[in-house]
């Protein structure tokens, strides 16, 4: 017979932070309160930048970047019903100090608080804030922009996750060679397979790639990424994973991304 006492720590076990980490994934002030514990111990700063549904929106940035190191941009969460893309930009953070303090990083990590605590991709307006760039609306995508000002990105990286998916594949605007996504793809792939698919959301895929040229008018309202690689970053990718994996292989999938790509600056 098992023991009080065994019992007891048993249900401790259970019922430790790791244990409980991804079912709290819209849990929108866990997210922010661990958020504060990792910025202090790897030297970034945390501040809110705007409001949305009657949350705070923060970024994060290096305190005291060193000059000519790449700077990179992360972010997640703009599709509330995405968790593992906040989940996957705080754990490659913890796992990363060391390289976290060595470049020039711009966190996002959770653009839309109300969708991620609700578990809906569109804001408390119902609107998706992945086509509010081009026009520059709601206030916290106008806000973002006014906070880029005319900053340039080494690398810029969204994160987002396809319920129709069937496994990983990224979205890279044609730029310059190399190409970098077949080497980020594969880094991914050693947590999720690759989306097999030729053809994903009307785009032709190969291996998990989606490939194509952005220009101003190939969308009436612009994502995050086509705005990013027009006017802000040399590189833009974005990242996606199939939401019917476990949120832990969604979330290492996206770490594995990350870090492949920042490997990849030159």
């Amino acid at each position: 017979m098992t023991s009080s006492k065994s019992k007891l720590a048993a249900n401790k076990k259970a019922e430790s932070p790791d244990a409980l980490l991804y079912s709290r994934s819209h849990d929108y002030p866990f997210l922010i309160q661990r958020w504060r514990a990792i910025a202090k111990s790897v030297g970034l700063r945390m501040r809110p930048f705007a409001k949305s549904g009657g949350y705070p929106v923060y970024y994060l940035e290096s305190l005291s970047p060193q000059p000519n190191v790449p700077s990179i941009y992360l972010s997640g969460g703009i599709h509330g019903d995405e968790p593992a893309s906040t989940e996957a930009l705080l754990a490659w953070v913890a796992n990363n100090s060391d390289l976290v303090q060595s470049l020039r990083i711009l966190i996002f990590p959770c653009l839309n608080p109300w969708g991620l605590v609700h578990n809906k991709r569109c804001d408390e307006d119902n609107f998706d804030l992945n086509r509010g760039y081009r026009q520059k609306h709601p206030p916290v995508v106008k806000a973002q922009l006014d906070l880029l000002g005319r900053t340039r990105f080494n690398l810029a990286i969204n994160l987002h996750e396809d319920y129709d998916g069937q496994g990983v594949y990224l979205y890279e605007p044609l730029r310059k060679k190399p190409h970098w996504g077949e080497r980020i793809i594969e880094a991914m792939s050693t947590a999720i397979p690759v989306d097999p698919r030729k053809s994903i959301d009307g785009n032709k895929a190969k291996a998990g790639v989606i490939r194509r040229r952005i220009t101003e008018d190939m969308m009436t309202d612009w994502p995050e990424a086509i705005a990013l690689h027009l006017g802000y970053a040399k590189r833009t990718f974005t990242l996606e994973t199939a939401s019917e994996f476990g949120i832990e292989a969604r979330v290492a999938a996206h770490v594995a991304g990350i870090s492949a790509a920042i490997r990849l600056i030159e």
